[in-house]
């Protein structure tokens, strides 16, 4: 019986898998593995959020395989021995995988590609699985990637996207292949207690919700922290529960201005992935230096605590840092506001803030982290790089009321109005009731120290 190895990484899920479906052409048994993979947990990807999430994603998937006649198969140790130990005991000849653009992902497959051509096992790398549009598919003259989004969503919005392909309707995997158990909610400690549940059935319920009753009007509403209107679809996709071709079609199909917003974003995960894949380097070097002088950690420490601990008088960002703490994730709009004001107003190094988020961050990976702190930092893609995100402006554009706030900071739920953004200003006596700090730097200060140290004056 001819067999085939699908190694799973994030691209969990059976319904648009490319790489499940040429498995399974002409009948062939297969197996489905996912690697348990210890030089991510050593490199500090291997989160307690993700963790969790991750496991939710797998028992899915093994439940979806095994509706379908078959079952996942879980090892642990290092992928290239995994997989060419597992080809051997089902005596396959032939691998298939999603491609990925991480460094080590690259190492990794050019690692596979070669253990595995030794084996005489032929190992095939699919595009388009973690993706709409494959990194490298899209490059301006006489470069080898777009370093600005703008053309880059002209060049990727005229793409023809593949059809997204169907769930198989049968699986055969071999019984000789041993499995472990997927990882239990309980058996990870330190999640965040508000932390959403992981697996291709709940994103798909949830895109399917959301395209009904919130992809209308996402265009006008994306960016209010209160009304929380944005699809939350970000773990899905960094886990591949959900397809980013099906995704985009379906969302196409909606049609509308919500729709239009919607893939744009889509398309910024992309952009970022093309990015990384041409300079894997900017995980954690600048993408383009500004020859900053970051504050010593000696200096920034209490500050960066402060940030940490969304202790730092400015409510609307202590409120966005005590959601991450609380749920694993954080509104688009507080991202930018809390990294803005870690960067540009404290004048902390933006690695030790990516570094917190992917500590944190259920949909945190590298290259839509890293690049969207550089982002905000100014020193990646972003053509204003010396913008500075006010915190309070921006509470007041987008929670103009402080619903946000108050629910994520009780102890300013009795403030009335606007006036929760800046409590520094109400009355002595109401003031000294409040179990919450001053602001931990003068906003005028902290620009003009920024702007300094950028040689803007």
């Amino acid at each position: 019986m001819n067999t085939s190895v699908v190694l799973f990484t994030a691209d969990l899920r059976v319904s648009d898998h490319p790489p499940l479906r040429a498995a399974l052409h002409g009948g062939r048994a297969v197996v489905p593995l996912f690697v348990r993979d210890p030089a991510v947990a050593g490199a500090g990807f291997a989160a307690a959020n993700r963790l969790t999430f991750l496991g939710d994603c797998l028992r899915d998937l093994d439940a979806s395989l095994r509706a379908r006649g078959g079952r996942l198969v879980v090892r642990s140790g290092d992928p290239v021995e995994q997989v060419c130990r597992v080809a051997a005991e089902a005596e396959a000849d032939e691998v298939h995988m999603a491609a990925d653009v991480s460094a080590y992902a690259q190492r990794r497959e050019r690692r596979l590609r070669r253990a595995l051509e030794a084996e005489g096992v032929r190992l095939h790398v699919h595009d388009t699985v973690t993706g709409a549009v494959a990194p490298g598919a899209l490059t301006p003259a006489a470069s080898d990637h777009f370093a600005v989004f703008t053309p880059y969503f002209r060049r990727w919005s005229q793409q023809r996207l593949r059809e997204p392909l169907g769930a198989p309707g049968a699986v055969r995997v071999p019984d000789a292949v041993r499995s472990e158990d997927p990882a239990a909610r309980e058996d990870v400690t330190g999640v965040s207690p508000g932390l959403a549940r992981g697996g291709e059935t709940e994103g798909r319920t949830r895109f399917t919700a959301w395209l009904r009753g919130g992809l209308g009007a996402y265009q006008d509403r994306h960016d209010d922290l209160a009304g929380d209107a944005t699809s939350r679809l970000s773990p899905h996709l960094h886990f591949g529960t959900l397809s980013a071709v099906e995704l985009v079609h379906r969302a196409r199909g909606a049609g509308g201005a919500g729709a239009e917003a919607f893939v744009r974003q889509l398309a910024w995960r992309d952009f970022h992935r093309q990015v990384l894949a041409a300079r894997p380097a900017a995980a954690g070097a600048d993408y383009r230096s500004r020859r900053d002088r970051w504050r010593p950690e000696r200096e920034a420490g209490d500050d960066f605590e402060a940030w940490r601990e969304g202790r730092t008088g400015y409510p609307v960002v202590d409120a966005a840092m005590r959601q991450l703490r609380h749920e694993g994730w954080m509104h688009n709009r507080g991202r930018l506001l809390t990294a803005s004001f870690l960067t540009k107003t404290l004048y902390v190094d933006w690695r030790l803030g990516a570094r917190y988020f992917l500590e944190l961050l259920v949909d945190g990976d590298v290259a839509n982290n890293q690049l969207n702190w550089q982002w905000v930092a100014g020193t990646g893609t972003d053509t204003r790089p010396n913008r500075v995100l006010n915190p309070l402006a921006q509470a007041r554009r987008f929670d103009p009321d402080g619903a946000y706030v108050r629910h994520w900071v009780p102890e300013l739920a009795a403030v009335a109005g606007a006036a929760v953004h800046e409590p520094w200003k109400l009355p002595a006596g109401e003031r000294a009731a409040l179990d919450y700090p001053g602001p931990i730097v003068s906003l005028p200060d902290a620009l003009a120290r920024f702007r300094r140290a950028r040689g803007l004056d």
